[in-house]
């Protein structure tokens, strides 16, 4: 199939650099690069740069930082996402807005297509393509590790030699790991991490110091959250990215948020991976404090009920899909009366919960007082209780 115009997501790596230089080789279309930061650093100065080389005439580069944490991040925070237990999502998440403004760029410039430069072993691929297709669904979509020739990134390097394509590896900055990053998290693949076995160099994480290096002396904050989330650390207003940059910086000097994990990828694969999510994992143990006192015993368990379900929607790739959107607004229902201000000391890795309140806490100290008896209690009404709930257990 022949096509005359391909929106690319462009990082400026070496996957994408050689996709572009590909696809006009290939394809002999128009590439028009679109480069979302989201928070990833120093790599989005270089998209343009490096674009403008290859010959790409149209280059868009937007910030979607605020976009990404309000519309995308926080509504993930509210159900408490973890995917098996470890990890914060940080990939996973990104991916519906990328995929969200592909689409809308190839609409605007009346493109054919749309490609990504995911590898077909992995989650990326199906996130950006169901994400393309629920947007879309007439949208081509061009994913050029499951065509080409290609079969590992030493052939890309001898292809951008011959192309002198200028890529990291030339400068010395290439990384021995696979990175992706946002301001919510790093991510660490390949390498020596391939073998489970194997700790990583401390000289791997970027982004929070080590246990051993990390602050001797203890940080306490206070967050305020409205409805389930974050608007105010130590009592300042701030921005959901501004918010959750400053918890990055802070968990950061505490050693707060690496993981080391093994998952399962949907496709089937098991990969070994690190992750640095600091202050999304403040977040998170706050979160569940001010949860604690403001919701309502069954409502709080149902939630996490569904959690699950809904972690592993974002997880495979499903964030536009009707299901997601669904449970989406029954957390959201849920966060009503989720507000109030948690203090946390922060300290060696460790985020420990000093306090919680709230205007619409339903803690009652009267009823969970060892002290004394309230009226709305009747101890002795225990005992019935408990001979009803266990005639099932003493009648098998």
């Amino acid at each position: 199939m022949k096509f005359k115009k391909v929106v690319l997501a462009y990082s400026g790596g070496l996957d994408t650099s050689v996709i572009a230089k590909w696809l006009m080789d290939k394809h002999k279309c128009e590439v028009i690069t679109f480069t979302a930061d989201i928070g990833q650093g120093s790599e989005v100065k270089d998209a343009r740069t490096k674009a403008k080389k290859l010959g790409i005439k149209k280059i868009y580069i937007e910030d979607l930082k605020e976009v990404f944490v309000k519309d995308y991040v926080y509504p993930m925070f509210r159900s408490n996402a973890i995917y098996e237990g470890e990890y914060f999502l940080g990939t996973s998440i990104a991916r519906p807005l990328i995929s969200k403004r592909l689409i809308d760029i190839a609409k605007k410039e009346g493109a054919d297509a749309i490609c990504h430069g995911a590898t077909g072993k992995g989650n990326d691929q199906v996130r950006f393509e169901l994400s393309a297709y629920a947007l879309n669904p007439k949208i081509k979509i061009i994913a050029p590790w499951r065509e080409w020739e290609f079969n590992s990134r030493k052939d890309l390097v001898r292809y951008a030699r011959l192309h002198k394509i200028a890529i990291d590896f030339d400068s010395g900055k290439k990384s021995p790991y696979s990175m992706d990053a946002n301001i919510l998290h790093t991510s660490y693949e390949g390498g020596i991490l391939e073998d489970p076995w194997k700790a990583p160099e401390d000289s791997m994480w970027l982004r929070t110091k080590s246990i051993e290096k990390s602050s001797n002396k203890p940080a306490i904050i206070e967050l305020e959250f409205k409805n389930g989330d974050i608007i105010k650390l130590n009592k300042k207003i701030m921005s959901p990215a501004k918010l959750l940059s400053k918890l990055n910086d802070l968990a950061g000097k505490h050693g707060i948020g690496r993981v080391d994990i093994v998952e399962n990828r949907y496709v089937g694969i098991k990969s070994r991976g690190c992750y640095e999510t600091p202050g999304g994992t403040i977040y998170h143990k706050a979160h569940r404090a001010i949860e604690s006192i403001t919701m309502d015993r069954e409502l709080l368990h149902l939630k996490e009920d569904l959690c699950n379900k809904y972690t592993r929607l974002i997880y495979n790739g499903y964030w536009f899909s009707p299901e997601r959107e669904s449970l989406q607004l029954l957390i959201d229902n849920s966060q009503k009366r989720v507000s109030g201000v948690v203090k946390v000391k922060l300290f060696k890795g460790n985020i420990v919960t000093l306090g919680r309140k709230s205007p619409y806490s339903i803690y009652n100290e009267d009823l969970s007082t060892f002290e004394k008896d309230s009226g709305e209690y009747n101890q002795r009404d225990a005992e019935g209780f408990i001979k009803v709930n266990s005639l099932r257990l003493r009648n098998q």
